[in-house]
């Protein structure tokens, strides 16, 4: 089963599930911008992406730009901004067992679907 986090917002993210629903795969969809991730989760997501918190950042988003990129940060400090502004997550990530992807084209899907 596939899990993505998405945002309704986002055209990406909606890409994403119309390739789901093309593909006729069951996946569970998870609004993370209405109950947003805790620092735990965060940390299980950028483990089954294997990526450092900062690859996990929308780092063009202006909140990241004004409020943040300049400032000398660890993980841990970015971890906890994920938890606090969800926006700030790259999206729709999908994940199956343990591992994910980004799926920035939505074809980045199949790289879970064809394990």
């Amino acid at each position: 089963m596939l899990t993505i986090y998405h945002n309704p917002r986002c055209s990406k993210s909606r890409e994403a599930i119309a390739y789901l629903e093309f593909r006729k795969l069951d996946f569970e969809v998870v609004l993370y911008m209405e109950k947003p991730l805790n620092k735990k989760q965060i940390k299980q997501l950028l483990k089954k992406l294997n990526y450092k918190p900062i690859e996990l950042v929308r780092t063009q988003e202006s909140l990241w730009k004004e409020n943040y990129s300049t400032k000398s940060m660890t993980d841990e400090d970015i971890i906890k901004i994920l938890a606090l502004n969800p926006r700030l997550i790259e999206r729709p990530v999908i994940v199956k067992g343990d591992k994910a992807v980004v799926a920035r084209p939505a074809t980045n899907a199949d790289i879970l679907i064809n394990q």
